[in-house]
């Protein structure tokens, strides 16, 4: 499970150090692919297929389940991380996530999600209010 905040830096080559906490969940491979709120996710290969066989039941003839699947999986990128334990992120995915040299990546459960650091402050600030308020809407009965 991938869990935590960590805050790499992209190298020239835009290549990411991969967090030493997410490193054996992530040495057999990664998928990265867009996420929402343009920010890049990361998924062990293993992850990833499960989550593309319960893609494949989507039904072709809804708009929305095709629209998804199209900018989810058109944009995935296996990466196998090198010696040094970095991946390259596609320039296609950099753009889409608008990723400069400070970033951070957030461990969400079952992914990684890489973020522009400036966006991932706005993003914080602008949830920070509202978090304790969702438990009760999202999650009934957790706490």
């Amino acid at each position: 499970m991938l869990l935590g905040t960590h805050t790499p830096k992209l190298d020239d080559k835009g290549r990411l150090i991969l967090p030493a906490k997410f490193r054996r969940e992530l040495e057999d491979g990664v998928v990265i692919t867009r996420g929402q709120e343009r920010c890049l996710y990361v998924f062990s290969a293993a992850e990833f297929e499960r989550i593309h066989d319960r893609m494949r039941e989507a039904p072709m003839g809804d708009k929305r389940a095709r629209d998804f699947l199209r900018m989810f999986l058109a944009a995935a990128s296996d990466e196998k991380p090198d010696s040094q334990h970095r991946v390259t992120i596609p320039p296609a995915l950099r753009s889409y996530a608008g990723l400069e040299r400070e970033l951070v990546v957030a461990g969400i459960g079952g992914r990684a999600e890489i973020w522009n650091a400036d966006r991932w402050a706005e993003y914080s600030a602008a949830h920070e209010s509202t978090f304790a308020d969702l438990e009760e809407e999202v999650y009934p009965g957790l706490f």
